[in-house]
């Protein structure tokens, strides 16, 4: 019952929300639900960001599963570093992010959103790829989400299907500039070539920048779960430190015993 509610709770309006939420609890509480009641009283009013997020996830029912799911996709290629792999889901979360947006906006029926407003559907949507936690909580935000983890996770970067090589310099394939007594006729062939070696030299760093940002976030990445292993390692060995500590005072403890036992058994004799 209480999922129901909520769900009509953030499905309503931000400004029907605190009415909405008061007669549920005071339904709640009619029916002597104290735990309900609570949960609900709890809840928080959402930004119109949050409540547009949340109304899309109360009306597709596989929203949160696709962003999980291609969370878990993006997760598995910059661990194994596959820039391949990174770069057709790097497009494909572009396409998933745009629909989903555009549906959420659809679902708030808010027809003409504000760019600020754009800016925080879509931080959330992408929020919720890197973080699946925060997929899970869809549909009950109270506030706009932005990824903090380990940088550039969760946005694109420039993908080129050229190759590799933009150390090279456009004026290596670049014509020499004409000089100004070139005919006339000539200058358009000039300045065609001028522009497509230019376009070559910039095809060619694109390429090294997509390059660059999937090894840069694949590091990224690697050293986030480098820290999640060092810090269970740290919490290892204080446990074990602690209870080392607590053995080596359970042995003073029975020698002490030992001892006073030996004396009791001295006096007996």
């Amino acid at each position: 019952m209480t999922a129901d509610e909520l769900d009509e709770l953030y499905w309503v309006k931000p400004e029907d929300f605190t009415a909405v939420r008061s007669r549920l609890v005071a339904a709640a509480k009619d029916r002597r639900d104290a735990a309900a009641a609570k949960q609900i009283a709890a809840s928080r009013r959402p930004t119109t960001a949050a409540w547009a997020v949340n109304r899309l996830a109360l009306s597709r029912s596989k929203a949160k599963q696709r962003l999980t799911e291609l969370g878990e996709r993006l997760r598995t290629a910059h661990a194994a570093t596959d820039g391949g792999q990174i770069r057709e889901l790097s497009a494909e979360q572009r396409r998933l992010i745009d629909e989903l947006s555009r549906a959420a906006f659809e679902a708030a029926e808010l027809a003409d959103p504000s760019a600020a407003l754009r800016e925080d559907v879509i931080g959330t949507l992408q929020a919720a790829i890197a973080d699946p936690d925060l997929a899970a909580r869809l549909g009950r935000l109270a506030k706009a989400e932005r990824w903090s983890g380990f940088g550039d996770f969760g946005v694109t970067a420039p993908v080129s299907s050229a190759a590799p090589g933009a150390n090279k310099k456009a004026d290596r394939d670049a014509p020499e500039m004409q000089s100004d007594r070139e005919p006339a006729r000539e200058q358009p062939d000039r300045a065609r070539q001028t522009l497509a070696a230019a376009e070559r030299a910039k095809s060619e760093a694109d390429a090294a920048l997509s390059e660059r940002y999937t090894a840069l976030t694949a590091a990224r990445w690697r050293h986030q779960e480098a820290r999640k292993e060092l810090d269970k390692a740290k919490r290892e060995l204080d446990a074990a430190e602690d209870a080392h500590d607590k053995a080596k005072q359970a042995g003073r403890d029975a020698a002490e015993l030992v001892k006073a036992a030996k004396a009791q058994l001295k006096q007996t004799l």
